[in-house]
């Protein structure tokens, strides 16, 4: 009995007794984050995005890039979710805590929908550009082909080496996806919001950002149990491989910042930015107990601190809310 491999021995209806603690603790952390984006108000936004001169066309390109990288991202993690992780996840607990985490990707979607429609963009040019930016096309390529195996339909957990593929398309799905290609983004729009422009859309990448850092914890979690239960797949083969992989999600996501981002904002320079990346890469790799590849510290602390303040108020103090959030370290 375990995560994976258990629907002879347990009843994934049968919730408790619990096995896995770890899966319930983040499942209440989630329901304590809940929020909607028709709660945040975007009429500075509106008024910002349609002043003449009111944005430079540099931030209208990171603004434009980032809609249309996430507009698409959050039904590809949602997809990859409900028709493929799913399925193969017998524990109940888990599975508790992964049909929160589809709620929560549903939000997420609903968030750029309320974005394009409130800004007057046209949507054609937000929803096509996962395939007509390379930048962002390159990365949602990416995660297709590394979590292929689960989506084969006759793709079963059983045995060693599938356990492997397993657990190779959970990085892929949980560490590179959710744990690194997000997180320019985040860095960018938060920046922005720093600066009290385009607040709205902002504070929603606010409130991403910290249901993604409970799905992170999540994702940590369920590898390292599923490693834990199955040692005889953790070669040093193996771990190579996630490592090289990892590392590609980087290169991808440092491109990714170029092209958004090519020469730079008040506040936000691609080197930086960049070095962010490979800051986070390494806190994802140290999570799944790979060692680290780029000794680079952390050149926005105040990101950490948008995730891990347990306050009810906004971080940036744009309204008061009733939000609430655990404190997660990644």
């Amino acid at each position: 009995m375990g995560v994976i491999n258990g629907a002879s021995t347990t009843d994934p209806n049968k919730i408790l007794p619990m096995r896995y603690t770890w899966a319930r603790t983040h499942y209440k952390k989630g329901v304590a984050n809940n929020w909607v984006p028709e709660e945040v108000s975007m009429q500075q936004d509106v008024e910002l995005w349609k002043k003449p001169g009111g944005l430079s066309e540099d931030e209208r390109r990171m603004i434009m890039w980032n809609l249309g990288f996430f507009s698409t991202a959050e039904s590809l993690t949602a997809n990859n979710l409900v028709l493929a992780i799913y399925r193969h996840i017998t524990n109940p607990e888990c599975r508790q805590y992964l049909l929160r985490q589809a709620y929560e990707e549903a939000v997420h979607t609903d968030t750029f929908i309320y974005c394009c429609d409130t800004l007057g963009l046209n949507p054609d040019d937000i929803y096509s550009m996962y395939n007509t930016t390379p930048s962002i096309k390159d990365k949602d390529d990416f995660v297709v082909e590394m979590t292929r195996s689960v989506f084969d339909p006759g793709f079963s957990t059983e045995g060693a080496e599938n356990i492997q593929k397993f657990v190779h398309d959970l990085v892929g799905y949980y560490v590179i996806m959710e744990g690194i290609f997000f997180y320019a983004g985040f860095a960018m729009a938060l920046s922005m919001l720093r600066k009290g422009r385009m607040v709205g859309i902002g504070e929603q990448f606010q409130f991403i950002l910290r249901d993604e850092s409970v799905h992170l914890a999540f994702g940590a979690d369920l590898i390292n149990t599923i490693v834990a239960e199955n040692p005889a797949i953790w070669t040093p083969q193996f771990r190579e491989q996630l490592t090289q992989n990892i590392m590609r999600g980087v290169e991808l996501e440092k491109s990714y910042v170029d092209d958004a981002l090519p020469r730079g904002i008040v506040g936000l320079v691609p080197a930086t930015v960049k070095q962010y990346v490979e800051h986070v890469a390494d806190r994802r790799l140290e999570r799944i107990g790979l060692p680290r590849q780029y000794y680079k510290d952390n050149p926005f602390p105040w990101m950490s601190e948008i995730i891990d303040m347990p306050k009810e108020k906004n971080f940036f103090e744009t309204r008061v809310t009733e939000y609430k959030t655990g404190e997660l370290d990644w």
